[in-house]
Formats: structure tokens, C-alpha cells, sequence
């Protein structure tokens, strides 16, 4: 079922939808909504409210939310009831407002495990181990229904967002987060941004049945969205796919992933000298706003020798947590060859950073020893030139930057950097 249109979605239309949603559920009395994060500029908050209003009218007694964060940061009090709409005092029905810490076993359980055999065969060979699917345990609480809310955009890692990746890893752990970020860097980043079908995606699929297994009879639908953003930086809905088990979450992102590639795909017809991406507030960590460089790594798009700018006066860490910013630090921004060779001599290293460094810097190779790229990227935020350079990056002053001076062929100045997948035309 869906509600599509290449113009906005009114909020009529999203109550609509809803309706219907709605209309297809049994009278669920304890309801559990898991929502993206703040670094998503989605209307979650549209959609939240208008759920507790129509599940009121069938018999609802509590809505707990929990803030599928992946690896990033907690989101405040303030932070949820904004993300999710809701006002305790006026939505009375609302329970608990809950953060998923992917790195606290208490709130984990295993679902089941993805063979070897099949994680080999998904990444080229590249990995040979099983996957131990964990997730949060909430998923198996005192809930008749399990709202899955979504946003669908291109992504660097499983082709398109949304879907299934909110459940894994979305609500994962972190061996989880980390082997599907490495496997997607070893796959190619620029092989993977905006394809549906691809063997990452395989593997996020596969552990997700496995978590619909645990669920067991208990209904987990999916509320999938498209939006694009304003010129005052609103979310628009262009698009609200929903279905219900394994087979509803993919017909609502193939729906999805179509009407994304309508309106986040930027062709261009010949390659860029020099891009700025200006980073929005939203993504306040470069661990976020690295997505301004994944975007602009398809093939011919970035001619030789260019530059990649993140402008982004906003931000002053490389992660928001101590523990991974260090991480970082310690490693740097290389190049995949380099990476993998440093993840052999130190098997310790954390995955996700090792993926996050590679798809920020880009792919590069190694001659003689030296590391090669097709165009640098540089960062222009209130992280230090001395900083940047010791990680391998490029600096640039932000107070320096203006939009005037990136017009004109071989510029390009992109605004709310980090939505816009580019591509050559033809």
C-alpha cells in the first residue's frame, strides 16, 4: 500500500495513510515506535503523533519509543520529544522515551546467526566469519505492535537507507555496525551509493529474518519515508510506503528507493574541479558530515586532482564520543589498501572506524609505498589546521570560504550539504 506523489505530501494525506495503516492492525494495547536519530531530517515528528492519536481510538494503553541510534550519540530528553513530536502532557498515552546504546550487552540479546558460508560469498571473500545477529532486546518485550519508522536516501553503505537497516544495525550491537560498514568499504563504497539490490544489503536482510523470527507472531510493520529538504531546512514528505513482516519492509523500500532516486539523485555533465558541501547543523560530528564526501565519489564526478570541501564552522570533533574520536585520531583518514594493511598488523582496530576513515578519504591505492587519491577532501570547521593535517586531511579556514567564489564551471557550492547523491549524466 502506499501514498506516492513526485509533489509534497499534505498532512491530510499522511493522516490518510495512517488511517488505513492503522485500519489493518488488530486493537494493540502496548505499542513500541523505533525512530531514526538526530541526524536524520526526516518528519518522524509528523507521523508519531498522529499514530498515538488513531491507535488511541483503538484501545491503546502505552507508546514507548526507542531512538534507533547506531553508533552516534544519545539524544536528549528535549531531542526525542522534538525528533518523535510528542508531548508527554499531551499525548497521554506516551510510556518511555528509549536510547539504543549498541555498545551496552545489557540491552542486547542474539536473534541467530549468519553463517560464514554466506558472509564469504557476500563479500567477495573478502570476510570469513559468522555474524552473530544481536539486537535490542525491547524487540521482545510485552508489545502487540512494532512500529518501524524510516527514512529511504541514497546510502553509502547498503545502496539506499531505510527499511530493514533500522532494525540491523540499526537496534544492533557493535560487531554488528562494524562488520557491515567493513564489508561495505571492501565491497566499494562508490559500487554500493544508490543501487538497491546489492550483496550488502543481502546481509542486513538475512540477519533482519532472523529477527523477525524472534519476534515471533508479534506484527512489525513498516513506515517508510521520502522527504526532501526546503529552502528554511523543513523536511518535505514526498513519499510514505508501509507493509508489514520481511516481505512488507521490502516491497515498502523498493517503492521507496524508486521515488529516492527521483529526488536525490544530481546529475552532472562534466567533473567537478572543486565542491563545497555545506554541512547542516544536524550532522554535528564529521563522523556525520563525512557523508558530504561519500556523495561525491561515484565515478567522474570529482575530476583529478580535485578537492572535496566539508564546510562545517558548526563542528569541533571527529566523533562525539571521547573514546571513538580518538580512534580516529590515532588511525587517520587512508585509503582502503592502507587500512586493510593496518588492520592486519593490529586486529584490534575498531571496524567502524576503520570503514568511516576509508569513506571519508576515499578509496586510493598505494604505490611504492606512498598512498595515491584521485582529489583530496578538506575540512573547514572549528577542528584545528595542526588537527586536520595529522589525520590526512586538507585544511581550509571556514571564515574564508564564500559561495560567490565557487561559481562557474568545474565549481560547485552545494547547500544543505550531504542530501544530493551526484552522478555523470549518460
Amino acid at each position: 500500500m502506499t501514498s506516492m506523489t513526485p509533489a509534497p505530501l499534505s498532512n491530510q494525506q499522511l493522516f490518510e495513510t495512517l488511517g488505513q495503516v492503522v485500519a489493518e492492525c488488530k486493537r494493540p494495547r502496548h505499542v513500541l515506535v523505533i525512530h531514526p536519530d538526530y541526524s536524520r531530517n526526516d518528519f518522524t515528528h509528523r507521523l508519531v503523533p498522529a499514530l498515538h492519536d488513531l491507535l488511541s481510538e483503538r484501545g491503546l494503553e502505552r507508546l514507548d519509543t526507542l531512538n534507533a541510534a547506531g553508533t552516534h550519540r544519545r539524544m536528549s530528553a528535549q531531542e526525542l520529544c522534538s525528533k518523535t513530536g510528542l508531548d508527554p502532557s499531551r499525548h497521554r498515552r506516551v510510556g518511555t522515551f528509549f536510547n539504543h546504546d549498541y555498545d551496552a550487552p545489557a540491552q542486547l540479546l542474539v536473534a541467530g546467526v549468519i553463517p560464514p558460508e554466506f558472509v564469504t560469498e557476500k563479500t567477495a571473500g573478502h570476510l570469513r566469519q559468522e555474524l552473530a545477529v544481536t539486537v535490542n532486546r525491547l524487540l521482545v518485550d510485552d508489545y502487540d505492535l512494532i512500529v518501524c519508522i524510516s527514512g529511504t536516501v541514497p546510502h553509502e553503505a547498503l545502496g539506499f537507507s531505510g527499511g530493514t537497516k533500522l532494525l540491523f544495525p540499526g537496534i544492533s550491537g557493535p560487531e554488528v555496525i562494524g562488520l557491515l560498514h567493513w564489508a561495505a568499504v571492501l565491497m566499494g563504497i562508490p559500487n554500493l551509493i544508490g543501487r538497491l539490490d546489492n550483496p550488502a544489503r543481502d546481509v542486513v536482510d538475512a540477519g533482519a529474518r532472523l529477527i523477525f523470527k524472534r519476534i515471533g507472531n508479534r506484527p512489525a510493520l513498516s513506515l517508510n519515508m521520502v522527504y526532501a529538504e526546503d529552502e528554511h531546512h523543513h523536511a518535505v514528505p514526498h513519499g510514505l510506503f508501509w507493509g508489514f513482516g520481511a516481505e512488507g519492509f521490502r516491497k515498502a523500500l523498493e517503492q521507496a528507493a524508486a521515488l529516492s532516486a527521483q529526488l536525490h539523485f544530481r546529475y552532472l555533465d562534466e567533473p567537478l574541479d572543486v565542491a563545497v558541501q555545506q554541512i547542516p547543523r544536524l550532522y554535528d560530528e564529521v563522523w556525520t558530515a563525512g557523508k558530504g564526501s561519500y556523495k561525491l565519489q561515484r565515478p567522474g564526478v570529482m575530476a583529478e586532482g580535485g578537492e572535496i570541501i566539508l564546510y562545517a564552522p558548526h563542528i569541533d570533533v571527529f566523533h562525539s564520543k571521547p573514546a571513538l574520536d580518538s580512534a580516529i585520531r590515532a588511525l587517520g583518514y587512508h585509503g582502503l589498501d592502507y587500512v586493510v594493511n593496518h588492520c592486519r598488523n593490529c586486529p584490534d582496530v575498531d571496524r567502524n572506524v576503520a570503514a568511516h576513515v576509508i569513506n571519508v578519504r576515499g578509496l586510493g591505492t598505494r604505490v611504492n609505498g606512498q598512498e595515491r587519491f584521485p582529489f583530496r577532501v578538506t575540512l573547514a570547521s572549528k577542528i584545528s589546521a595542526e588537527d586536520c593535517r595529522a589525520v590526512g586531511l586538507d585544511y581550509r579556514d571556514p571564515a574564508t570560504l564564500r559561495r560567490e567564489d565557487f561559481q562557474g564551471r568545474g565549481k560547485l557550492w552545494i547547500e544543505e550539504g550531504g542530501q544530493w547523491l551526484y552522478a555523470r549524466r549518460g
